[in-house]
Order: structure tokens, then C-alpha cells, then sequence
């Protein structure tokens, strides 16, 4: 029995202690019981010298549901320490979703050989899971379905049921279809079983039942899932043509991605980025965005630059002039945040973006005209100079006026360009509000205190 009262930290430490003592046997009594995805975390909370040691401890049944939860990263070290018929066997368990995904992680031959191991129906739904986008629902969705007539009896059903001995995982309906393979309604379990068995499906399936196109992106999947409560859905082709379904744990898997992707971004790194990857691959993905924020870095050092004789004749400007920039970068990221949480969302569009832009010019113009007049008294009390107050005031209104507007349109023009906003919006964010912050202090500056 496995013990959900343990935490990671601990059972790390215990996995640690017992390969550095060479007690294998221990290692063994920890992951026992561990359901896959839970060997997965572990897998990617170690370094690579344990995480290798300990992927050979893992029971070969579990081998390929393990895969499947490790990121892509962390996947393909663990894919290469192992044999070709190691993968082979790996993978023999699991559904065509799940095959489909390891599926082009795989050293060419091995590929080959998996499918040379298949039956032709297998094979046949692997191609075609293959031949659908990466983020669609057709990737998503398991062909394990079970599809009855709506003219047939129950009676007939229960005998279908007890033909092939036992039903998928997560099966709460069975689909309804009609005779040429199209969509009609579902027909839940708990009906089956409780109603008149010479009844016909066709008088209790539900008929108001939302299907999913296969093409439909997998994001807008987990949001048609969210909003409608949904456990499973049929997923459907252009002419109504039942070709698999989708369950809620599918979704969860989605909705995790997205998080973790949505979090990389914003630090301008990869969702399946491996926190224990060697030194040399890891510092060069960190450098091109280092590099990107070194350019922005200079742009905003060369506006303060234009301004040098009026930074020597007034100490007051340097002191003062971060308080501009760094109110203008927090408002931005404030903006900034809910419009990416909105475009993922798929909450903002052409007909809303407009007035979000007004909102946001009104609470950039109220906080503005707060904080500046904060900061002017407390200027002004620090160097006993009235001009500097104001000037800092003006120049803090213009700034968060500018970061706001900054924060809406950033995300809509990198959408627009097919650009993810999480991934570079931070960056033209802070070269924005540094540029404007640090011209409009120390441009009025220049022209009314010298």
C-alpha cells in the first residue's frame, strides 16, 4: 500500500541515502507501490547519475506508463540508456493516444520495430492518431470506444457487454451511433442496467450531448471540458463520423501543460525544460534570452545617456530616476499578466480588446495620479525642491499611462504574429517602460530644472 503521507523530499532522500549505501533492496521498497506518475516526479527531481541508476529499478511492466509522464526532455535521456526491445516491450501496453506521443520521441529503428510488432487494426490506428496535428483533440482521444445502434435493445447491449468481458477505463457511457458509423447521443451506464431491458437505446440516449470536431485545438478542448462540466466527450470528424472520445484525465494532463508552459515562458524558457540537465545545453538555452535583455539593456542605457549633463548638475535625477521605471514595470506586469491569462482564455478578441484598452488607460491614469502625488510630497521633503516633485510626478503619470497600454497591446501584436506573448511580452514590456520612463523624468527634467 502506498504511503500518500510521504513526501517527495522524503522519499528523495531515501532513494538518495540507499544508492549511496548501494541498498538497492531499498530503493525497490520505495517505488513498489508508486503509481507511475509519481516515479515520474521522482525520475525528475534527481540528477542524472541517480535518475539513471534508479530508471533501472523501475519494473519493466510500468516502464512505458512512466514515459509517458516524464517531460519530453527527461524522456529522451531515460529512452537512450534503454535496449531496442526494452522500448519495444515498454510500449506494448499502452493505447494508441498514449503510443502516439512516445511515438516520435524514438530512435528511428526502434519505431520501425514497434510497428513491425503491431496487428494491422493497431498499426492502422497509430497512422492515423499520427496524421492528426500535435495539439488537436485527435491526439487527445482514445479509440478504446464503444459504440451501440440506437435501434437495438438493451437486452442486446447487455449481452455485447458481456461478450467482451469488460469495458475501457473511464467508461461511464457507451456512443450511439447510427448505421453509417455517424454521432447520435450516448447511452449512460446506469441506465443500461436499471431500465426495461426490451427497451430500445433509441428511448433513453441522450441526444444533447456536445462532440468535439477532431481538428479542434487541444486548449479549446480543456476549456469546453471546464465550462461544461464534461467527464468524456466524443470526438468526431467533419461528417459526424464517431472516431474516438476524450475523458477528463486527458484534460488534466492538458490543463498541467499549459500551466507549466505558461510559467516557463514568462522566464523565457521551455516547459520541458529539465531542471537537473547538464551545465553546457542548459546555460546556452538561458543565454539567447540573456542576450535578448542585454540589447533592451543597452537601448535604455543610451536614453539615459542623452541626458548626462543634466544627471551631473542634478544628483537628484539619479537618485530618483529608478522610482519612474521600476512603478512603470510593475503596473505593465500587472496589465501584462491578465491579458496573457485572457488571450490563453480566449477571453479577449477584436470586438472586447478595445474597451479592455479604455479600463486599463483609467486605471493607469487613477494609480498615476495616486503614487505620483506620493512620490512628489515625499521628493520634494527629501530634497527640498518643488520643480524635482513635479517632474517626477508628470513623468510617473506618463510612465504608468504607458505601461498600461503597453500591457494590452504587447500580447495582441505578438498573437497577431504568431508570437506566444508569455514568452517574449516581459521583455518588450520592461524595454518599453525603462525607454519611456527614463526619457519623459529626465527629458522634462532638462527642460524645466536646468
Amino acid at each position: 500500500m502506498t504511503d500518500t503521507t510521504e513526501t517527495l523530499e522524503h522519499r528523495l532522500s531515501r532513494i538518495h541515502l540507499a544508492l549511496e549505501k548501494e541498498e538497492l533492496e531499498q530503493v525497490d521498497d520505495v517505488i513498489a507501490d508508486l503509481e507511475p506518475a509519481e516515479v515520474a516526479l521522482l525520475l525528475e527531481s534527481m540528477p542524472p547519475n541517480e535518475r539513471i541508476r534508479l530508471w533501472e529499478r523501475v519494473p519493466q511492466e510500468v516502464d512505458g506508463e512512466v514515459l509517458l509522464h516524464v517531460h519530453d526532455e527527461v524522456r529522451s535521456t531515460l529512452i537512450d540508456d534503454m535496449d531496442h526491445h526494452e522500448i519495444v516491450a515498454a510500449t506494448a501496453g499502452l493505447d494508441t493516444a498514449d503510443l502516439a506521443e512516445l511515438f516520435e520521441d524514438l530512435p528511428q529503428q526502434v519505431a520501425e520495430d514497434m510497428l513491425r510488432s503491431m496487428d494491422a487494426l493497431q498499426r492502422s490506428r497509430l497512422e492515423e492518431t499520427l496524421s492528426f496535428e500535435e495539439d488537436s483533440a485527435g491526439r487527445l482521444m482514445r479509440t478504446d470506444t464503444i459504440a451501440v445502434r440506437a435501434d437495438v435493445s438493451l437486452e442486446t447491449v447487455q449481452r455485447f457487454l458481456r461478450w467482451k468481458e469488460s469495458v475501457p477505463d473511464n467508461t461511464h457511457t457507451l456512443m450511439v451511433v447510427d448505421r453509417n458509423g455517424r454521432f447520435v447521443g450516448v447511452l449512460p451506464l446506469s441506465r443500461l442496467v436499471a431500465s426495461d431491458q426490451e427497451r430500445a437505446v433509441a428511448d433513453l440516449m441522450d441526444t444533447e450531448v456536445d462532440s468535439i470536431k477532431v481538428t479542434m485545438k487541444s486548449r479549446d478542448v480543456a476549456t469546453l471540458f471546464q465550462t461544461h462540466d464534461l467527464v468524456s466527450a466524443p470526438v468526431v470528424d467533419e461528417d459526424g463520423l464517431l472516431l474516438g472520445r476524450i475523458v477528463i484525465d486527458d484534460i488534466v494532463d492538458v490543463i498541467r501543460d499549459d500551466s507549466e508552459q505558461a510559467l516557463m515562458n514568462m522566464a523565457g524558457l521551455n516547459e520541458e525544460e529539465d531542471l537537473f540537465a547538464p551545465i553546457l545545453p542548459s546555460a546556452k538555452r538561458r543565454a539567447i534570452w540573456l542576450g535578448i535583455n542585454l540589447l533592451t539593456a543597452f537601448l535604455a542605457a543610451w536614453v539615459i545617456g542623452r541626458f548626462e549633463a543634466a544627471l551631473d548638475q542634478l544628483v537628484a535625477l539619479a537618485v530618483l530616476m529608478p522610482i519612474v521605471a521600476s512603478m512603470g514595470g510593475i503596473a505593465g506586469s500587472q496589465t501584462l499578466t491578465l491579458a496573457i491569462r485572457g488571450l490563453a482564455l480566449g477571453q479577449i478578441s477584436r470586438t472586447n480588446s478595445n474597451w479592455l484598452l479604455r479600463k486599463e488607460v483609467g486605471i493607469s491614469a487613477l494609480n498615476g495620479l495616486l503614487w505620483a502625488l506620493v512620490v512628489a510630497v515625499l521628493a520634494v521633503l527629501w530634497f527640498k525642491n518643488l520643480g524635482i516633485g513635479l517632474v517626477i510626478a508628470v513623468a510617473l503619470v506618463i510612465n504608468m499611462l504607458a505601461a498600461g497600454i503597453a500591457g494590452i497591446l504587447i500580447p495582441l501584436m505578438l498573437k497577431r504574429a504568431g508570437i506566444d506573448p508569455a514568452l517574449s511580452g516581459s521583455v518588450i514590456l520592461t524595454t518599453v517602460t525603462d525607454v519611456i520612463g527614463f526619457m519623459a523624468f529626465l527629458g522634462l527634467a532638462t527642460l524645466f530644472l536646468l
